[in-house]
């Protein structure tokens, strides 16, 4: 099954699966549970390893997340994530620009694009990715290069950029509420799931919170 350039707009939890954060756990077993708590797309991030090693676990991934109708992305290299059949590839502000991207992926699969700051939201959005990243809200040691965008832009990124937007950096069960009122529709979480000891309770949980929590729909402009 392979998903629809729009699903993502129903997309509520992303959740990734880092090779680092994950250290000695099976990426298949946390991808099964994430599934089973209600992840709606799940990113094989690998940043070390090879384009073999990348290869062979998103062919394992796949007989878990394609069953299941779950987009899986590969995170920045999307000659990998066409060589492989994934859903997509989300890029970093380093990586190809979407055109290229889609060009080497081809139709019908999707292409995330991140930023760190409201005018690269902007710039992303303008390129025609399928959702723009928009992080770390908070400080995380996944992204260590990178300053905390902090609450307060969220609501603008998501009434300056036309395309779902998914916040990413330091979200947790602690600290989603927090996002979530500052106008957060999605989130991508990764050490919520990844490092915790129940990963199928940690995503239930995370996606209970955002799919009740009450908030108004952002303004367009």
């Amino acid at each position: 099954m392979r998903w629809s350039v729009t699903s993502c707009f129903a997309w509520k939890l992303y959740v990734i699966l880092d090779r680092d954060a994950a250290e000695d756990r099976d990426l298949a077993d946390l991808a099964a549970a994430a599934i089973r708590g209600g992840a709606d797309a799940l990113q094989l991030r690998d940043k070390t390893g090879s384009a073999r090693r990348v290869m062979a676990q998103a062919a394992r991934l796949l007989a878990i997340t394609r069953p299941a109708g779950i987009p899986l992305i590969i995170n920045d290299r999307a000659d990998l994530a066409r060589a492989a059949g994934a859903d997509g590839v989300h890029l970093g502000q380093d990586d190809l620009p979407v055109a290229e991207a889609r060009a080497i992926l081809g139709a019908g699969r999707l292409i995330g694009k991140s930023s760190h700051s409201l005018d690269q939201a902007m710039a992303a959005g303008a390129e025609g990715p399928d959702y723009v990243g928009f992080g770390p809200v908070f400080p995380t040691p996944t992204k260590p290069d990178y300053g905390s965008v902090g609450l307060d832009l969220i609501s603008r990124v998501i009434s300056a950029v036309r395309v779902p937007v998914v916040c990413i950096g330091g979200i947790d069960l602690a600290t989603l509420p927090q996002v979530l009122a500052s106008g957060a529709e999605r989130v991508a979480v990764v050490r919520a799931v990844c490092k915790t000891a129940d990963p199928e309770a940690a995503t239930r949980a995370l996606k209970h919170q955002l799919t009740q929590f009450p908030r108004a729909s952002p303004t367009r402009i």
